[in-house]
């Protein structure tokens, strides 16, 4: 590791301030940043720690939507009554990440802000059309992931909280790697207020809402017509992990599953 300046807000404000004048990153769970900044592939010469600040932690109900802060803990929104009873899925995408540490000091906002391509917690956002609060703004899920480890987050934006509205019907598959159970591919499929919505993970540079798998499954909500559908592998990651033909044989084997599990 090497030295840099580390700073605790207190507040939101305080830390958009202090992020504006230094230039530096915010600092959720650590889970990505610290390991990243040991790899040299983050240099950044400050961190502002968001830990004390009260608040951007908890889970509330609001109306038609449950609004999770975004340094609440994965393991706390795996375990959260009110999440399990409105929308059982985010519990099961929240259990599924990483091992125990991971859970009990990864956040969401620090998830979906490091938009890392075989994340959950961006398919879980994308799928479920939510919107991603900040400190200035409101931010559909559509218009937030720009790409490989990009947001629309400015450089002194902080996210507050993300709003999931209740969906009809959702569920979440992952095909992980044994070892990081990050996902090789993950799809999210969810009947939504709007129609309905798939969004896959792990696939590509980034998150992403694969039209022809919504287009057949507006038709038909069945595993059947899910499984029907032939994916492009073009843009598609190739690694040691599978080819991109490989991962598009994935995204519609598990948008059947999910569909399946949804029920």
């Amino acid at each position: 590791m090497y030295a840099f300046e580390l700073t605790r807000a207190k507040t939101v404000a305080d830390a958009a301030a202090t992020l504006a004048k230094s230039g530096g990153k915010p600092l959720a769970g650590g889970q990505s940043l610290v390991g990243a900044m040991k790899l040299r592939l983050a240099q950044p010469g400050t961190l502002v720690d968001l830990s004390g600040i009260a608040e951007l932690k908890g889970i509330q109900k609001d109306g038609d939507a449950v609004v999770i802060g975004a340094m609440t803990r994965h393991a706390e929104i795996s375990e959260s009554s009110a999440v399990r009873s409105a929308i059982p899925v985010l519990a099961g995408v929240a259990q599924g990440i990483g091992d125990r540490q991971v859970r009990n000091m990864g956040t969401l906002g620090g998830s979906i802000a490091n938009n890392d391509p075989a994340a959950d917690w961006p398919a879980a956002v994308m799928g479920l059309s939510a919107t991603v609060v900040t400190n200035k703004r409101k931010i559909a899920a559509d218009d937030f992931f720009k790409g490989m480890y990009e947001t629309a987050l400015a450089a002194d934006e902080v996210i507050t909280a993300v709003s999931f509205p209740v969906p009809k019907k959702a569920a979440y598959v992952k095909f992980p790697n044994p070892a990081s159970r990050f996902a090789l591919v993950g799809v999210f499929v969810a009947q939504t207020a709007t129609g309905v919505r798939v969004a896959v993970t792990g696939a590509a540079p980034s998150v992403f809402r694969s039209k022809p798998l919504e287009d057949a499954l507006a038709k038909s909500f069945t595993a059947d017509a899910a499984k029907a559908v032939k994916i492009d592998a073009k843009g598609l990651n190739a690694d040691l992990h599978g080819s991109p033909e490989y991962r598009a044989h994935l995204i519609a084997v598990l948008a059947s599953r999910a569909v399946t599990a949804a029920g």
